[in-house]
């Protein structure tokens, strides 16, 4: 492991200030990602700013919806009541993730900030890997592809995005919160994660230095209609081959009024289709409208050798976590 400087500081004007001219620094917060890679050699930071011991962890009230720190932990967040009873598809997906010690360390920031589990990305034995080294290639488009993306990727990346949390807060048009040396800004988390494009090494859309500070939900009343689904291997510690948030709003008639989708395990980001959304409204809840949305959602995908499956697997996933989500009382 690459010797590193290491500080603590006691405010977020602190933290930031500690990070100033230092490229190669990285926020310490829960260190369940970060820890391993540097293990791993992946991550070799020359500074590491612990901000574990900043004001950031309450969950309150906040015109309207909910406000959640960034070391608010998993855990906490996945049990607080105003996120079961408001916005049950992101504790649901909270408690999906990983295992009940890593929730009880991983902060909500830090799961933004999660890196790809790709094994060429997480392994510097393979030199090709443009995530990690910037122009030395893909070595998953020829190799073992099983994990990767089946939308929005590029011949630079067909990596995944890990985050359960993530897709449920895309469903729900989350605003991350962040503080940096050019001041505070909201980012909406549809532009939050990148897609890979020609830059697969950048995964968010942070500025150098800035700091995550809170998350923010909007009142969504309809919000408590709505379903996790996570496909995996094992049903613990393990990551989405696909996993769907959905919420519905269904009248008393059985018409759709309002719909959300964002599905994981298949792309860069978490992904949503607005428009595929759209097309459920005023349909009737049920199978024809449901699949229809799902074939939206899934157009363009453009399967890799072994991972074709995923197309069918997510059709399917979707389909069932509207069924679910509409049947919520």
């Amino acid at each position: 492991m690459r010797p590193f400087t290491y500080s603590r500081p006691a405010s977020a004007d602190d933290a930031i200030a500690a990070m100033r001219g230092e490229s190669e620094a990285r926020f310490l917060a829960g260190g369940t990602n970060l820890v391993d890679l540097m293990k791993m050699g992946v991550e070799q930071p020359a500074r590491l700013v612990d901000i574990t011991r900043l004001p950031l962890s309450d969950i309150q009230e906040h015109e309207g919806g909910v406000r959640i720190g960034a070391m608010v932990r998993n855990s906490d967040a996945a049990n607080h009541p105003l996120i079961r009873e408001r916005y049950p598809v992101l504790s649901q997906a909270l408690l999906s993730g990983a295992s009940p010690q890593l929730r009880n360390m991983a902060s909500m920031g830090g799961n933004l900030m999660q890196r790809t589990r790709c094994f060429y990305f997480y392994d510097p034995s393979y030199s090709e890997c443009n995530k990690r080294l910037p122009g030395s290639g893909c070595s998953a488009l020829t190799g073992y592809n099983r994990i990767h993306a089946i939308l929005g990727a590029s011949e630079r990346c067909i990596a995944t995005n890990p985050s359960d949390m993530s897709v449920a807060l895309a469903a729900l048009d989350a605003v991350v919160q962040v503080k940096g040396p050019r001041g505070e800004r909201s980012i909406p988390i549809l532009e939050f994660h990148r897609l890979p494009g020609e830059t697969p090494q950048r995964d968010t859309n942070l500025r150098p230095g800035e700091l995550i500070t809170a998350i923010d939900l909007a009142p969504l009343p309809w919000a408590r209609q709505s379903h996790y689904l996570k496909v995996r291997d094992r049903n613990s510690y393990a990551f989405a081959l696909v996993s769907v948030a959905a919420i519905v709003n269904v009248d008393g008639s059985g018409t759709i009024r309002q719909a959300r989708i964002a599905l994981g395990g298949v792309a860069h980001k978490p992904w949503r289709i607005p428009q595929a959304e759209h097309l459920l409204v005023g349909q009737k809840a049920g199978d024809k409208a449901y699949h229809s949305a799902a074939d939206a959602l899934l157009r363009g995908a453009k399967p890799h050798r072994n991972n074709a499956f995923k197309v069918e697997l997510a059709r399917r996933s979707i389909v069932r976590a509207l069924t679910t989500a509409a049947a919520v009382a």
